[in-house]
């Protein structure tokens, strides 16, 4: 791997493998953490309308000339970061950068166009909001967080997305799209990488705005949030606030997430569905940030499973205290397996360098495993002590019959 900063202040990634396809990925500073409440949401909403025509091409064409190559084109917008990906043979190498820089740097954002893309992401927000297995993580991280912007949906709100201007685009997208703001990563084996790039995104830095800290007050006591709807199954998320990726702490949490669901093998699979048989649908996330994270066990069962599901979990978060070193072990191969195991495939570890490179350094991607090897059972039982004591609940309902 390595890493350059060009002259007008990209951050470029290359990791050279031996491969017939490359990724390029384009990464932006934007997200919905930096919106207020009047743009919630134009983060996502700028991500459609770059394919919506630039000063070259029209819609229609954008895609083409990726998918008559055999290729992908796609992007995505989180809390953190829009991002923006082509993946080809090599040999077209240059037709993806070409197009990427071309969408990051030339969007028209033509009025008529962002009325009819308007009701799509709408659309879009509506399925969000129907979809109880979606909107479970919009409640939850709205029930998490208190002050920090980590609290709001990344696809914002239909209030504010029927109000967003044009001039609005024009000005976020003049404050965020900007080269000392991006990220590129290039993977594959692909030759001039660095001066094909800073050939094709010719745009000059302007000033990066900075975030305003946000101080999150810590969980004094559990909380609860419940909706209720006409549906057959519930749907829950329990977590916990913990720490950004930066903090040592994370790691530890990594493993944590390891022994409680990392498969048919955990430990919550085996207590709630392989013993009792109590749900289909389960999971533990683990999302550490530039400034925050959160652990949370998501589950889709019968209402009337719900509290002893919830009991079970919190025993099995109470018993990580006692973690012997055969689950510390197996937690730490299957963190390393799988590592190593998605990430070879080039998109993949195209947005794995660029998710450290946000959060730090993309040098994290190759320290991560041997930071997780160091990983005690002492560092399990005081994560657990120190962030895992007092929880969030969110669930989304059946009627009672």
């Amino acid at each position: 791997m390595k890493k350059t900063k060009l002259n007008n202040g990209i951050t470029l990634i290359t990791e050279k493998r031996n491969t017939k396809s490359v990724t390029v990925q384009v990464t932006v500073k934007a997200g919905s953490n930096y919106e207020n409440e009047k743009t919630a949401g134009i983060s996502h909403f700028i991500e459609h309308m770059v394919f919506e025509g630039t000063k070259n091409r029209i819609a229609i064409e954008i895609a083409n000339e990726i998918e008559s190559i055999g290729g992908e084109i796609n992007a995505a917008t989180s809390n953190e970061r829009t991002l923006y990906y082509v993946t080809v043979l090599k040999k077209y190498f240059d037709k993806a950068v070409e197009v990427l820089a071309d969408l990051i740097q030339n969007p028209l954002f033509e009025e008529k166009t962002i009325e009819k893309e308007r009701n799509v992401v709408l659309d879009e927000v509506n399925l969000l909001m129907d979809d109880p297995k979606r909107y479970q993580w919009v409640l939850f991280q709205k029930t998490l967080y208190k002050k920090h912007p980590a609290r709001n949906p990344v696809y914002g709100t239909p209030e504010a997305i029927k109000s967003i201007t044009r001039q609005d685009m024009l000005n976020y997208y003049e404050k965020h799209y900007k080269p000392n703001n991006i990220i590129i990563s290039v993977v594959g084996n692909v030759k001039d990488a660095e001066q094909k790039i800073e050939q094709a995104f010719t745009f000059q830095p302007k000033e990066v705005h900075k975030r305003e800290k946000i101080e999150e007050p810590e969980q004094e006591k559990p909380e609860t949030a419940t909706e209720t709807r006409d549906i057959l199954q519930s749907y829950m998320v329990l977590g916990y606030k913990t720490v950004p990726r930066i903090h040592e702490d994370s790691y530890a949490i990594d493993v944590i997430r390891s022994i409680l669901g990392r498969g048919q093998s955990s430990k919550l699979y085996d207590e709630i569905r392989t013993k009792r048989g109590l749900a289909y649908s389960l999971g533990v996330i683990h999302d550490p940030e530039t400034n925050y994270g959160w652990l949370a066990v998501y589950i889709g069962t019968d209402k009337k499973n719900i509290e002893t599901i919830k009991e079970i979990i919190l025993k099995e978060v109470k018993n990580l205290e006692k973690v012997n070193a055969k689950e510390l072990k197996d937690a730490k191969k299957f963190i390393e397996g799988n590592y190593y195991l998605e990430n070879e495939e080039n998109h993949s570890m195209a947005d794995n360098l660029t998710s450290w490179e946000l959060v730090g350094d993309a040098q994290g991607a190759e320290e991560y495993v041997k930071r997780i090897k160091k990983v005690t059972k002492q560092d399990i039982k005081r994560v657990v002590q120190k962030y895992l004591q007092n929880y969030v609940y969110a669930g989304i309902e059946q009627k009672s019959s």
